[in-house]
């Protein structure tokens, strides 16, 4: 089991990058959640095997169409989370 934490700066919000990810976490079997942050970006936990979290992680890099990621702060975590993939409120 991985679990990381995941910071995405860029042109993130606006262009469906929380459903996105949600819906791509979900296909995988991943665990976790997304949320877009006042800055502008977005940020999200994401948990499960080892080559889902890693696909997933790979896919961030491109994101829905519309998206544009500039970089991703990717640091381990020992968040407990629940199963499924929730998009949260702004923060």
């Amino acid at each position: 089991m991985k679990t990381v934490f995941l910071r995405i700066s860029g042109r993130v919000q606006g262009v469906w990058y929380r459903g996105w990810t949600r819906e791509t976490a979900l296909s995988l079997g991943l665990n976790g959640w997304v949320r877009n942050r006042m800055d502008g970006s977005v940020e999200a936990i994401i948990s499960g095997d080892e080559a889902p979290v890693n696909e997933l992680i790979q896919a961030c890099w491109t994101g829905p169409n519309s998206a544009r990621v500039d970089d991703i702060i990717l640091t381990n975590s020992d968040e407990t989370v629940k199963a499924g993939f929730e998009q949260k409120p702004t923060i």
